[in-house]
């Protein structure tokens, strides 16, 4: 279903994340009192998000891995889960969390327009994407772009494409990225424009296109869940150039921007001082002040924002830490089997460093 502007307030109502009792996270009691009312008076957003009892999070059509209903309706993914966090530091419970679809084109316009609360959509931060209207907050996964085609065109490298017919998802990075290819190697690749992944995805498949390009990782979700045989796909990098996923608010709440900063980064910092979903309660007798500041057991850190001091606690109870939650969804123990590459910690080589919570 494609929402224009006009339809994704109602949609927002409509597209309800269900939880059971039996549910995956637990299920705390919401932030109440005095640190509710000062978020709320010193931001709109967390006002209004209070006032519906529920955030309202863009995201993609059915990106796997990153957001996508399986089966049951329950949306799934990294980028799900980024949306699951920041409901539990304003809310204190996954379940308040609803996701509208939405295609590259209204993606922003939707951010800016009010329709939705946060941006948490596998949108690469970029210059002018920043400084027209949107704050990035911070990313929540790193990525490369590439290209899918089919074996059997004796195709392995960017520079063997002359001439190529390239299925691509309109208003993405991708669509400048084949522009800037083609010019770079002389290679008159023909773009074939789709208003939204799904349909760019299908006419690949119908060799309506040479080839597909959207980030690496998207095209191995493709390839290993919805192809009948994935041996006759091969996947190689576009450019070369990485780029950060990071959710997005926008400009004019800075409350707002510093809460989703945050609640993105309390699990990379959880995972960097080894506080787990298992060992999160065994944590909260630590002496050490950077996890007691941490999980809330020394206070001001949720005064700082306007939180229940427990927020990062709530977080990370009931979704795990960040590697917890990477390898649940585009991990060793999703369908993806994505090695953790750039998003490894700093400490480990990757690019993923906490902040500090004092």
């Amino acid at each position: 279903m494609y929402l224009s502007a006009k339809t994704l307030s109602a949609a927002a109502s409509a597209l309800v994340l269900g939880f059971s009792a039996t549910s995956l996270w637990a299920q705390p009691s919401p932030v109440a009192g005095a640190p509710a009312a000062a978020a709320a008076k010193a931001s709109p957003t967390v006002k209004a998000i209070l006032d519906r009892g529920y955030l309202i999070c863009g995201s993609g059509h059915a990106t796997t891995g990153f957001s996508a209903p399986d089966k049951n309706g329950v949306w799934k993914g990294l980028d799900a889960d980024t949306c699951r966090a920041i409901a539990i530091a304003v809310l204190g419970d996954a379940s308040k969390a609803r996701f509208v679809p939405l295609t590259g084109q209204q993606r922003l316009t939707a951010l800016q327009t009010g329709q939705i609360d946060v941006l948490p959509r596998t949108t690469s931060w970029t210059l002018r994407r920043d400084a027209n209207g949107i704050n990035f907050t911070y990313p929540n996964y790193y990525e490369h772009d590439a290209f899918m085609l089919r074996k059997d065109l004796g195709v392995t490298k960017t520079q063997e494409m002359k001439g190529a017919t390239v299925c691509v998802q309109s208003g993405s990075t991708n669509e400048v990225t084949v522009a800037d290819l083609s010019r770079k190697y002389d290679l008159n690749l023909k773009l074939v424009l789709f208003d939204n992944s799904t349909a760019a995805r299908q006419a690949f498949y119908s060799n309506r296109c040479d080839a597909y390009i959207t980030d690496g990782s998207a095209l191995a979700a493709m390839r290993a869940t919805q192809v009948s045989n994935p041996d006759d796909y091969i996947i190689f990098p576009a450019s070369g150039d990485s780029e950060a996923l990071t959710p997005a608010v926008r400009h004019g709440d800075d409350r707002w921007f510093d809460i989703v900063k945050y609640a993105i980064q309390a699990p990379i910092a959880a995972e960097a001082m080894g506080i787990t979903q298992a060992n999160i309660d065994e944590m909260l007798k630590s002496t050490a002040p950077r996890v007691a500041r941490f999980l809330g057991t020394e206070p001001g850190n949720g005064q700082a924002l306007g939180l229940d001091e427990k927020w990062a606690y709530n977080i990370v109870k009931q979704l795990g830490n960040y590697g917890e939650i990477f390898e649940r969804n585009v991990g060793k123990d999703s369908p993806l089997k994505l090695d953790r590459g750039l998003n490894r910690l700093y400490t480990d080589g990757g690019l993923m460093y906490p902040y500090v919570f004092n």
